[in-house]
């Protein structure tokens, strides 16, 4: 019996993980390959397609990713992930390293291991021409916008300004523009290129702080962080990182000094607690989704009504018209509707978030509304029709007296279905900086630096908030069903 349990122990050993056994150095240089991830969506000048060739991919940090990958013996490949996930992916093992204009921060050193800085930025701040606004403490109380999960977030939160948050680098300068944020606050080298050269957009003088890009790893890959520095202190010596950085136009003088803050010290490193004032911001993130949800079917219900009555009992050209509205926004993405609701048409009419939202939504979902509503009322026996007009009705009459009430009763349990569903769909609108509630869960996932309790409080204030009208969907069901004896499974 116990030389069974040995045998057992050593093959289990035998079968340990590469990393175990190896480490990841090891395994990278086994399989001849580094893996590094970054946001294409972050454009020119990290990492973005050609437009010569949208196959291939280049950048100054593709440039940076090649040269380190030969320093290791190596070849690199870049895979694509979202640049606020870039961190737990990292610590999930989706790829070898982060390298995609990953600031050094205090909450980043405790939770993964980062390389030496491969180049230093400043944060610029901008503002509207003319405006009154010439830095940080000019703007308390005002509507600054910055990215998630930077510096510059970091350095916002921690006085009185009102933080708007985006995903994108070019959004923020658009909303500064169309006067939905009062400053901009980011990166010089996302500045340069996506803000102070549009028009109406002041970049002022100076840098609010400085930091450094680096290269991120996993707790416990400290043999490939040594490599990486290594190489990364050859490329310096040798002259290969700044001739990267000035092919792109990026060095200057701040690549040969110190990366200390020069207006604001950086944020502590303390993880925070799930605690009384995380539940009252979870609740108040359910309180948006829910207004949000309640706004849009309100405009989703009359809307789709209408296209459902002129579908069935309209003309010629209100057929076509409606069958052509329903066709569009059902075929179609709600995420770039809102896009093109919020951003697009900011030169025609500049909607706040939130009414961008709740029009977007309630457009959306107006589509699948009239469907809804098509389909009762063609359930309907035509003899309800002929006997309304027996009786003289008139068109409306009919439809206003006989047929909306029978067929609405049909529908209702479908319409609460969609309310379900829009109620989960709401979450898109973070994408034009409405902080609903799966928002709430992704910031307050970084700040508590894991998913889990943000992720289990989330999905509980939407069961919470769904349930019901489940159950009030099956009541309706089993309240209008024709048979006496309706089947409930």
């Amino acid at each position: 019996m116990r030389f069974t349990v040995l045998v057992a122990l050593v093959a289990l050993q035998a079968c340990a993980s590469p990393r175990q056994v190896h480490g990841t150095l090891a395994r990278i240089r086994a399989r001849g390959e580094l893996t590094w991830a970054g946001d294409i969506q972050g454009g020119e000048p990290y990492v973005f397609e050609d437009p010569h060739d949208p196959s291939h991919l280049i950048g100054f940090e593709v440039e940076v990713a090649d040269a380190i990958a030969r320093q290791l013996g190596v070849r690199a490949r870049f895979v694509q992930f979202a640049w606020s996930n870039l961190v737990p992916s990292l610590e999930r093992g989706d790829f070898d390293v982060a390298l995609n204009g990953l600031e050094e921060t205090p909450e980043r050193q405790d939770r993964i291991l980062l390389s030496r800085p491969y180049f230093i930025y400043a944060e610029t701040l901008a503002v509207r021409s003319g405006s009154p606004y010439r830095s940080l403490s000019d703007l308390h109380g005002k509507r600054v916008a910055t990215l998630n999960q930077t510096h510059a977030h970091d350095l916002l939160r921690e006085r009185p300004i009102d933080v708007v948050l985006y995903e994108g680098v070019e959004e923020p300068y658009l909303d500064l523009v169309a006067g939905r944020v009062d400053a901009v606050l980011l990166d010089h080298i996302i500045a340069d290129r996506y803000g102070c050269p549009v028009k109406g957009v002041e970049c002022l003088p100076g840098e609010v702080a400085r930091g450094a890009y680096v290269i991120g790893m996993r707790k416990g890959d400290h043999d490939l962080k040594a490599a990486i520095d290594d190489a990364l202190a050859r490329m310096k010596e040798t002259g290969e990182l700044r001739r990267i950085l000035e092919k792109w136009h990026l060095w200057d003088a701040r690549q040969e000094q110190p990366t200390a803050a020069t207006g604001a010290t950086m944020t502590s490193g303390l993880r925070g607690s799930y605690g009384r004032q995380q539940v009252h911001l979870f609740l108040r993130g359910a309180a948006v989704t829910l207004g949000l949800s309640v706004g849009a079917f309100a405009l989703a219900v009359p809307l789709g009504l209408v296209l459902a009555i002129a579908r069935v009992h309209g003309g010629t050209m209100l057929r076509v018209a409606s069958a052509g509205y329903v066709e569009v926004f059902r075929g179609t993405p709600v995420l770039l509707q809102l896009y093109l609701l919020y951003y697009g048409m900011a030169d025609v009419f500049r909607l706040g978030a939130v009414s961008a939202a709740i029009l977007g939504l309630g457009l959306n979902y107006a589509a699948y509304e009239a469907e809804i509503y098509r389909g009762a009322l063609l359930a309907l026996p035509r003899g309800q029709s002929e006997a309304a007009q027996a009786l003289g009705f008139t068109t409306w009459q009919a439809l206003r007296h006989v047929l909306l009430p029978q067929s609405l009763r049909t529908a209702l349990p479908a319409m609460t279905n969609d309310f379900v569903a829009l109620l989960k769909d709401s979450s898109l609108v973070s994408v034009i900086t409405v902080v609903e509630l799966t928002k709430r869960m992704t910031i307050a996932a970084v700040d508590l630096r894991g998913w889990l309790m943000p992720g289990l409080a989330c999905a509980g204030l939407y069961f919470v908030m769904s349930f019901p009208l489940s159950r009030l969907s099956r009541h309706l069901e089993k309240r209008l069903a024709r048979d006496q004896h309706p089947r409930t499974a």
